[in-house]
């Protein structure tokens, strides 16, 4: 799949795992399951080039507004800061 045999980061061994990646297109976020390598230490996740262009594809519809035949998955918001203060209520 990946032309490594090792993590490029950090040189640890690498294992084939399921994952979920976060995409962003605009104002628009899809998160998409895709197979990757993935470093049994540093956690580095390595794509193939297939995976990557999918994920290029992704984007450019979420940023044409173009999510016909994605599925809906609950809501979004934007939280302008983290101070426990300010979430109370």
């Amino acid at each position: 799949m990946i032309p490594f045999e090792n993590c490029p980061i950090c040189g640890n061994k690498l294992k084939e795992k399921e994952v979920e990646k976060l995409l962003r297109g605009g104002v628009n976020t899809a998160i998409v399951k895709v197979h990757a390598e993935v470093c049994l230490r540093c956690g580095e996740r390595l794509y193939s080039s297939e995976t990557v262009r999918c994920f290029e594809q992704i984007r450019a519809r979420l940023t044409r507004q173009e999510t016909a035949g994605f599925q809906p998955l609950g809501q979004s918001f934007f939280v302008p800061s983290c101070n426990v203060d300010d979430l109370s209520g």
